[in-house]
């Protein structure tokens, strides 16, 4: 991995932590929580950040309509992540 990658990787990171800081206070929450599960328990390699981005892209599309976070993923966040690491690991 060049410089510019490791520069270009951690661009994309801020930027992906300013969308996170920008959700509501309810998605960022669980977001967060969701972030520390996958790290521990997901055998994905979580360091493209495809996963985390498409949570974030989900999360701001359901605050846009006004819905609540658990009115997306369900009240067990942790089984909400299971599915999400199965499907993950099924498309490879």
């Amino acid at each position: 991995m060049g410089i510019q990658e490791i520069i270009e990787g951690k661009k994309q990171w801020r930027a992906h932590t300013a969308r996170v800081k920008a959700l509501p206070p309810d998605y960022r929450i669980v977001y967060q929580e969701m972030q520390k599960y996958l790290f521990k328990v997901s055998p994905l390699d979580l360091s493209d950040g495809r996963l985390l981005m498409g949570i974030v892209e989900f999360f701001a599309e359901g605050a846009a309509t006004g819905k609540g976070v658990l009115e997306l993923i369900g009240p067990d966040v942790a089984a909400f992540c299971d599915d999400l690491i199965n499907d993950a690991t099924r498309h490879r």
